[in-house]
């Protein structure tokens, strides 16, 4: 608690981790975030890919590393499966395949920017009876009735039969054998909210020895534990994560209001933290105030060594869906990082990448000016770091290194590469500042951007646990081009050269000369000539020194400070 009390005192301290997770959940029902051109022939297919390449790369530029990629909409699916259809929102017609496979896409042009991508499955709604018709012989309804329940024209899954959990995990598993996911996230793994009058009471006997409401939370950690233990059988590094309601449950001092995820909808994400069965939670926090601030330190104080990155309304931001400025938003973000979370996560990208009331702005240059990695995985069964790479050097603009594995368990395809910089030697892998690139797939790397202005180097090796290997260091007395300090040292001594040579012969000039006419136009020459220019070169120098160290960072988070300060202690219970 006294550590958490520190941290809201410390709330707008500039303080870059270098592990943290930074989603944005990326919606396609409807096209509301992607696609928005129907993919009916290879002019609007090649657009549509295109779209999504433009997301993408505003989301690597303000250092987003999880993409969540709605993947089952609604018992429908944006890839070919064998369990269920097409989504109408990839052609504009359910059940029409598309000339390409939209999630291997995603997941190729995600991993190319040093992202990950969790495919999203929305669990147990499957929206109206109208669109399971449409569906035909694939739908949900057609060949799982028994699993299915309609409640004023919606269809549900049953989380209180066992087959739904079954079912729910094929779909987990055919995407985990078939990609190369980082993520499976489990979507609305709840019961219906109350206005749907959703029951599954008849499937309950109270022999169980639970009453109504375990059993029905046990329904769903029944759902959860399915799915984990299908997909670690198959990839044991990918990341089991789900979207819960923004509140676990009320506290003595605040109150949920009813919504929240033990009472109201029969979630339990915290005992999923505390058994293993979830790597980590982005918790759809869309509030404010009372309702934000105190149910963030519970997530912190309850995360089981977990990250739980705190899902974040940026939709409120537009004023067609809510009346939020820009410092609400900004607060929440150094609440949820101050906090200890692990992350925070946006919903959605459209927001976010189309600058709502400044928000990229803000994320790009306040919050995320540096990458991150995301968490290392401590609780699962690896790990182990990699074997350090070896051999780094630099040539023509590129680095290179070797690096060999050994050849066991399937380490060899799930290793790649962080790339570090900095102008001292050696570099200091733990800063995040320092840190170039991640997720690099081979053994070198073209030096551009940031890491232009970067004198020394060095690389780890990582797996898809998150353990990374010590670093590789570049040594700059064998590489073909000079450090940074050697450059500015030399430019130095010419300055300083020129100005002695120059000074000297001014003064031998001076000695020869004895007509009073020249002796008038000496002095001029001394005194504004030679030491103009000397303090011309000084003044150019202090400059640039200046300009390296002073980091507009700061005076950002003094200005967080002034507009909008939130007395996070009295949250602290």
């Amino acid at each position: 608690m006294l550590s958490m009390v520190a941290s809201a005192q410390n709330i707008f301290d500039v303080n870059w981790p270098k592990r943290e997770e930074r989603a944005v959940w990326l919606a396609t029902i409807g096209g509301i975030d992607w696609p928005r051109t129907k993919a009916t022939d290879a002019t609007s297919t090649e657009r549509q890919k295109q779209e999504l390449i433009a997301i993408l790369d505003k989301l690597q530029r303000a250092n987003i590393n999880v993409v969540i990629l709605q993947t089952r909409i609604r018992g429908s699916v944006i890839y070919p499966s064998d369990i269920e259809t097409w989504d109408e929102t990839i052609t504009g017609r359910a059940g029409r395949a598309p000339s390409y496979d939209p999630l291997a896409f995603a997941i190729e042009e995600c991993h190319r920017r040093g992202m990950e991508l969790h495919t999203w499955l929305v669990s147990i709604p499957l929206g109206t009876a109208q669109r399971q018709r449409s569906y035909g012989t694939m739908s949900v309804t057609r060949h799982h009735a028994n699993l299915t329940k309609t409640v004023g024209g919606e269809v549900f899954m049953i989380p209180g039969q066992p087959g739904t959990a079954d079912y729910i995990a094929s779909i987990a598993r055919e995407i985990v054998e078939r990609y190369d996911v980082d993520g499976i996230n489990l979507d609305y793994i709840r019961y219906p909210e109350s206005q749907y009058r959703f029951s599954d009471d008849n499937l309950y006997k109270a022999s169980s020895g639970m009453t109504k409401a375990d059993w029905k939370r046990d329904n769903i950690t029944r759902i959860v534990r399915r799915v984990h233990d299908v997909v670690k059988a198959v990839k044991p590094w990918v990341k089991l994560s789900s979207s819960p309601i923004g509140k676990y449950r009320s506290m003595t001092r605040y109150r949920s209001g009813g919504w929240d995820c033990y009472d109201g909808v029969y979630q339990d994400p915290q005992a999923w933290l505390r058994d293993n069965i979830q790597d980590l939670l982005f918790p759809m926090m869309y509030f404010q105030g009372d309702h934000f601030y105190p149910f963030v330190y519970d997530w912190a104080e309850n995360r089981y060594g977990h990250p739980i990155a705190a899902g974040l309304g940026i939709y409120f931001l537009d004023p067609r869906e809510g009346k939020w400025q820009l410092n609400d938003v900004r607060a929440e973000m150094h609440a949820a990082r101050n906090s200890g979370m692990g992350g925070i996560a946006f919903y959605r990208s459209d927001y976010l990448t189309r600058n709502q009331k400044g928000i990229y702005d803000t994320t790009c240059e306040e919050f995320f000016p540096y990458p991150a990695l995301t968490t290392r995985m401590t609780w699962s069964s690896d790990t182990i770091a990699p074997t350090q790479p070896t051999d780094l050097f630099y040539k023509d603009g590129v680095i290179h290194w070797n690096f060999r594995e050994p050849m066991t368990e399937g380490r060899w395809q799930t290793v790649h590469f962080n790339i570090y910089g900095s102008n001292i030697y050696p570099v200091d892998i733990t800063k995040a500042e320092n840190l170039l690139a991640q997720r690099i797939p081979t053994t070198s790397y073209q030096i551009a951007g940031r890491a232009l202005t970067k004198s020394f180097y060095a690389v780890t090796a990582t797996d898809r646990f998150g353990n990374e290997s010590a670093p590789v260091q570049e040594i700059s007395n064998i590489t073909s081009r000079p450090s940074h300090e050697a450059i500015m040292a030399a430019v130095r001594r010419h300055f300083a050269g020129t100005s002695a040579e120059t000074s000297s012969k001014q003064s031998k000039k001076a000695q020869k000369t004895k007509t009073p006419k020249v002796k008038t136009v000496k002095p001029e020459k001394v005194k504004v000539e030679k030491p103009v220019k000397e303090k011309e070169v000084k003044v150019k120098e202090v400059k640039v020194k200046e300009e390296k160290v002073k980091v507009e960072k700061p005076k950002k988070e003094k200005k967080s400070t002034e507009i909008h300060i939130v007395d996070f202690s009295k949250y602290l219970e």
